[in-house]
């Protein structure tokens, strides 16, 4: 038998090492420890780190790359973000919204990201950016996954046309139902277009997620009536926090008592650690919060939690690479998840438990997956995140659509704990 590709001597990260992958017709088909047949194309991996392709939960793509148009963000605040984006967005035309996002979708697939839930912002009544990202996605589509989420950026309730504005992109294709209650007028308003946007969700059969509580206040609670309208409208598995950034600052005792509520009702949370420690804070002195929301404690109630990206280059940050293994890395320091195991997690939060997020079918390093890979330059999940490791290869459907040559530095320094003698690093006449 022969196969299009094999992919040899791979470390997986759930199996360890020493294994070959055998893809044909745009499936995975074998995983074994030897496979003896011939393939059109055979990679080596030489026992290096062979993972599923990345995924980012959270970005925008209508925004991205617009960095100095039509000026700086000068505080640095998300409130200015928001003021800024609303001076670009008149200026916006398809054609730019389009080039800038295909730039993006380049730069994403050479970092092995192939899944992308995108927000898109509904405010501006031409929609252009809308229809601009529905293009996008057509052509695209034989390389990367995108799901745009319809997203009143001016508040569902507040901006004047943006209800109407919603059903007419959910009407076009968008795939998800947005949302950003902590904008609106007041927390009543807020917690009315949770459940008049919940109820959109039912009525169309469509999933949710909403910039919730993305705000230093300790009082925003709008996760909480997000996860009580999603058991009352039985959408168990179907809705997304993003952000939580005010779970931060919230009096222990009521995170005590929403966290398993949220694990109840199935609520996937996502966390942008980039952006959140970028933007919140901003009112503080000292000590500063950063605003990562609680990754750790909602882990360990069982909640699944992911990590997007959000930004790069646009009004409300400057920097940004693609890199969801920044992202994870950020996500290590920021959130002290110094851990062997959570670690471990932050990668799978940029790849297995986006993905459930998302929906994605199919995906995997297993038998009947999509023939979607990438191979890391680095041992294991944990170094392929300390080197934000570089990806050698990336294959989609069984096709490599990028590949580089290897890092030649040496960075195969001593990290994991079977590596590492202590005896080494005693400082001179020390006897431990």
């Amino acid at each position: 038998m022969s196969f299009d590709l094999i992919v040899r001597n791979a470390t997986l990260p759930h199996k360890g090492s020493g294994w070959d992958i055998a893809l044909t017709g745009g499936k995975i088909a074998a995983v074994e420890r030897a496979i003896t047949a011939e393939a059109a194309r055979v990679i080596d991996a030489h026992g290096l780190l062979v993972s599923p392709p990345f995924v980012d939960i959270h970005f925008h793509m209508d925004a991205t790359l617009s960095l100095g148009l039509p000026r700086l963000n000068q505080s640095g605040t998300l409130l200015e973000g928001i003021a800024l984006w609303g001076e670009l967005k008149p200026l916006l035309t398809p054609e730019a919204v389009a080039e800038r996002a295909l730039r993006y979708c380049d730069l994403a697939v050479s970092q092995g990201l192939l899944a992308i839930r995108s927000h898109v912002d509904i405010c501006d009544d031409r929609l252009t950016a809308v229809d601009a990202l529905l293009d996008v996605k057509r052509k695209i589509a034989p390389y990367i996954d995108l799901q745009l989420v319809a997203f009143p950026q001016d508040g569902y309730l507040r901006a004047p046309s943006a209800a109407k504005n919603l059903e007419r992109a959910l009407d076009k294709g968008v795939d998800i139902v947005g949302g950003i209650p902590h904008f609106e007028r007041t927390m009543e308003e807020g917690s009315r277009s949770v459940e008049l946007l919940c109820d959109i969700a039912v009525e169309r059969g469509l999933m949710v997620d909403m910039h919730c509580d993305e705000t230093d206040d300790p009082m925003s609670r709008h996760i909480e009536t997000l996860t009580a309208e999603t058991q009352r409208l039985g959408l168990q598995g179907r809705v997304t926090g993003s952000h939580l950034t005010s779970m931060h600052s919230m009096d222990n005792y009521y995170v005590s008592k929403l966290l398993p509520l949220m694990a109840e009702a199935g609520v996937h949370a996502v966390a942008n650690p980039l952006i959140n420690i970028v933007l919140q804070g901003r009112h503080d002195t000292y000590p500063k919060r950063r605003g990562l929301t609680r990754i750790a404690e909602m882990r360990a109630q069982g909640i699944n939690v992911a990590l997007g990206h959000d930004c790069v280059m646009d009004p409300w940050y400057s920097l940004g690479s693609g890199d969801m293994l920044d992202v994870a890395h950020m996500a290590v320091h920021v959130g002290q998840l110094t851990s062997r195991e959570a670690m471990r997690y932050c990668f799978e939060a940029v790849t297995t438990n986006a993905a459930k997020v998302m929906g994605l079918e199919s995906y995997g390093v297993d038998v009947g997956c999509n023939g979607d890979l990438v191979v890391l330059q680095a041992a294991d999940p944990i170094e392929a995140i300390r080197l934000k490791a570089r990806r050698l290869y990336v294959v989609r459907r069984g096709k490599v659509i990028a590949e580089s040559a290897p890092q030649t530095t040496r960075l195969d320094l001593p990290g994991r704990p079977g590596e590492v003698d202590p005896a080494g690093y005693a400082p001179s006449g020390s006897s431990s």
